[in-house]
């Protein structure tokens, strides 16, 4: 069995619109019957991902109801989980985007591919084929970041919305906060003020850019935080990791856990214990 799992930051002229490349690559022998399955929890994020291998099957939830994925897709925010099931010999590229830089490259609101993906050729038309032509032929996977990279930048100069506006400053902020952010009245109307909006055009451009509401997300991205703390230090109990993270109770953790995956935080950790990444003895923090 072999496998690649690399996270890395862009070149400089993209990280304006570009968090992290994820470039994930397992292969498992033709003796492993069962393949694992990664249950892949909610995270603030949207992203475009590349299979240039063979090709992941989805379901949402565990209803075991598969969806089969083309070779790129873009992927809007998740408020719940997935399962993604993946092939035999398998890669996925992933670039998870800035808060608000999908929409500012497409033009499609983020609400619109909230909890689904599309194929990203029925957007980008000729020019991603090119790039997932290019990317099936090649060798090494690092031969792949340049030709990604070309493509992004590609879209950045044809983009009619670059710049960035003070919402995405926020979106950002909220990324930043580990323990979530409390939306009071108060804090609202502080948020809004820094977006150089009123607490209705913040609401409205929030959800357009971003795909959820601003309490939404920030809820999201403390369960990611979660997960990422209990994969960090697995001796740590459920309750010390809702103590951490600002959750006001243990059950506040399982209320998010049962909405989000809908299975408690013990049971979800056990299913995660299938996934690809561990079958190599590696955890995702």
């Amino acid at each position: 069995m072999d496998a690649i799992f690399d996270y890395r930051l862009p070149s400089p002229a993209l990280r304006d619109y570009v968090r992290t490349l994820q470039i994930v690559g397992c292969s498992f022998p033709a003796s492993m019957a069962v393949l694992p399955v990664k249950s892949y929890w909610p995270r603030a994020e949207n992203s475009l991902a590349f299979y240039p291998k063979d090709p992941e099957k989805l379901a949402y939830g565990f209803d075991g109801t598969l969806l089969s994925k083309p070779c790129s897709t873009l992927n809007g925010q998740y408020s719940i989980v997935t399962n993604r099931h993946v092939g035999r010999d398998f890669m996925v590229f992933q670039v998870q985007f800035q808060p608000g830089a999908l929409f500012r490259l497409t033009g499609i609101p983020a609400s619109e591919l909230t909890n689904t993906f599309v194929d990203a050729e029925s957007i980008f038309s000729t020019e991603i084929s090119r790039v997932n032509e290019r990317l099936s032929y090649t060798n090494l996977y690092t031969e792949m970041i340049p030709i990604v990279e070309d493509f992004l930048l590609y879209l950045i100069n044809r983009a009619k919305r670059r710049e960035t506006r003070p919402i995405d400053k926020i979106s950002q902020y909220i990324l930043k906060q580990p323990t979530g952010v409390s939306f009071d009245g108060r804090k609202l109307d502080w948020l809004a003020d820094q977006a150089c909006l009123s607490q209705r055009q913040f609401y409205r451009q929030f959800v357009e850019r971003e795909g959820v509401s601003p309490k939404l997300y920030s809820r999201i991205a403390r369960f990611e935080n979660a997960m990422k703390l209990k994969n960090t230090h697995p001796s740590l109990d459920w309750l010390r990791v809702a103590v951490e993270l600002g959750y006001y109770d243990y059950q506040h953790l399982v209320r998010d856990f049962k909405e989000f995956t809908q299975l408690t935080p013990n049971a979800f950790l056990e299913a995660d214990t299938k996934s690809p990444e561990r079958t190599f003895g590696v955890t995702e923090t």
